[in-house]
């Protein structure tokens, strides 16, 4: 039985060419002087609403502790993953496996953008620290859990902050499946998702919010461009497929990996 394709072998200039040109706008607007200066005051203003009542609120700390810990990005991957490879859900059971395929391959195209683009701002002298190691009076959560931060490493700085990796990686993931919606709801879920889980580095202040609006769009739409409007996607699905083709024939004889509809359809 023929399987829909999931992805287009054509490029699509017309797309492309936005995305490039949205990409290129944002950080042309964050390089001015002016623009600057507006996503650094409202990223301030921002950052003080979610960050001082760490101060007095014990139940508002303890929800962003445990979100800016290490550990809990193992736990926000688990989620996303289970909602990209549920059969019948965005996908059909059947163009499951060549989605997280298409998709591995456009996030590994993100990161080698993302590594080009951060050495040309580390050498351009555009890199800054983290809000919380600028602002004054930001609330820092390892001074409260300095147990949990020794074991498990509380994310509340960082003096190379921009752009927001965690939010590129969420970023990138709903403007996929964006592109596969089927109804409103759907999108309602995927996207409040992407907001909540890049909250708590805004919250703990490991990034200004211009990380993630500037940096992490930035590299998210350029990534989605590349990746999804040319042939890249169709091509490195369909050669990730040969090549895995034998592990999901294995995966099949095991009990509940075969339940997986990645692994049975």
């Amino acid at each position: 039985m023929n399987k829909p394709a999931l992805f287009q072998a054509r490029w699509n200039i017309r797309a492309l060419v936005t995305c490039n040109l949205i990409s290129i706008a944002l950080l042309c607007f964050w390089i001015w002087p002016v623009g600057h200066a507006l996503c650094a005051s409202f990223d301030e203003w921002f950052y003080r609403i979610l960050n001082q009542p760490l101060a007095t609120s014990p139940a508002w700390r303890i929800i962003w502790a445990v979100g800016s810990v290490r550990p809990f990005d193992l736990v926000v991957g688990v989620i996303l993953l289970s909602l990209l490879i549920k059969g019948d859900w965005v996908f059909k059971a059947v163009q499951v496996r060549q989605a997280i395929l298409g998709f591995v391959a456009i996030l590994l195209l993100m990161v080698v953008i993302r590594t080009l683009f951060s050495k040309w701002i580390d050498s351009s002298n555009l890199q800054h620290d983290s809000i919380s190691m600028v602002m004054p009076d930001a609330v820092h959560l390892s001074d409260f859990y300095p147990h949990i931060d020794k074991k498990l490493q509380i994310k509340d700085s960082s003096n190379q902050s921009f752009p927001g990796d965690h939010a590129s990686v969420l970023l990138i993931w709903g403007l996929f499946m964006t592109q596969f919606l089927r109804n409103k709801a759907q999108g309602f879920i995927v996207w409040a998702l992407v907001v909540l889980f890049s909250m708590p580095r805004l919250v703990a202040g490991a990034h200004w919010g211009q990380d993630d609006y500037i940096g992490g769009v930035l590299l998210a739409v350029m990534a989605l461009g590349w990746g999804f409007f040319t042939p890249f996607a169709a091509a490195t699905s369909e050669w990730l497929l040969r090549l895995t083709a034998p592990l999901f024939r294995v995966g099949k004889h095991i009990p509940l990996v075969r339940c997986l509809s990645v692994v049975s359809a």
